[in-house]
């Protein structure tokens, strides 16, 4: 399984934010849109992503100011995946690398957005499917 069957059935919006928008701004995109992770672009250009986990660090601060730039919290080196990429690879590196959004990209241009839970649903599905595929062939053996 890819990626591209995780996007064929979700779809491909993305959620996307300037990074001369506030935190503030960011934070009510993610709350209108019930979404953990916005990806940010400077014309059309992938910049960075800013997550819940992004925001939480930053309040944790002392000095937490939400007028500031999304830019001041986002992570600039964004881990992307292509729609080719299969998907045991896939939750293998944001298991390792401990991150729940991936921004999918193809030839330059933004296609779409996996999480973490999309990857695990499609893989979930997909050990039901070959389940019910061993159960039936077990069956038929059992009344051949």
């Amino acid at each position: 399984m890819k990626i591209s069957d995780i996007l064929a059935k979700k779809g491909s919006t993305v959620i996307t934010i300037s990074p001369d928008k506030s935190l503030k701004d960011a934070v009510r995109l993610m709350e209108d849109n019930n979404i953990g992770g916005l990806v940010v672009l400077d014309d059309e250009k992938l910049v960075g992503i800013i997550t819940e986990r992004d925001l939480i660090r930053y309040a944790a601060g002392d000095e937490a100011d939400f007028s500031k730039p999304v830019r001041a919290v986002m992570t600039r080196k964004v881990i992307v995946g292509m729609p080719q990429d299969d998907l045991h690879s896939v939750a293998h590196t944001m298991t390792e690398k401990r991150f729940r959004h991936l921004p999918v990209m193809d030839q330059g241009r933004l296609v779409g957005i996996v999480t973490i839970g999309d990857v695990l649903k499609a893989e979930r599905d997909a050990y039901k499917g070959q389940v019910h595929t061993l159960e039936t062939m077990i069956t038929a053996e059992g009344e051949a």
